[in-house]
């Protein structure tokens, strides 16, 4: 068991390159074609362990207030708990954070509500 454990770690830390090579070596002497299996080991391998782990804290960025400026100058200002003129600040200064720290869940849906309202949002 210990060795299936050791060569699944190895095929897990195989680069994209190296999957690739093991997927024609696989093909061309034994026949299999396993390109779902290639697929899967090199998603980690790509973006290293980071990429493995999942991202559980998230920061709405606001990129641009777009055509909407006042209502999302407004919508800033009741999302944060600002004043009027900070969050027009805040606004006029994009890109910059708005919110910082959120769920994934809440994130998107602030996220939705900047949307909503004209802004260009991104979350980090």
């Amino acid at each position: 068991m210990a060795d299936l454990k050791a060569f699944a770690e190895q095929l897990v830390n195989l680069s994209v390159k190296e999957v690739n090579e093991l997927a024609q070596i696989l093909k061309e002497e034994y026949g299999i074609e396993p390109a779902a299996a290639a697929v899967a080991v090199a998603a980690p391998a790509a973006g290293g362990a980071a990429a493995a782990e999942e991202k559980t804290s998230f920061d709405v960025v606001l990129k641009a207030a777009g055509a909407s400026k006042l209502a999302v100058v407004k919508l800033v200002k009741e999302l944060t708990g600002l004043g009027l003129k900070e969050a027009k600040e805040l606004v006029d200064g994009a890109p910059g954070v708005v919110k910082e720290g959120l769920s994934k869940a809440d994130a998107e849906g602030l996220k939705k509500q900047l949307e909503e309202a004209g802004a260009e949002v991104e979350l980090k």
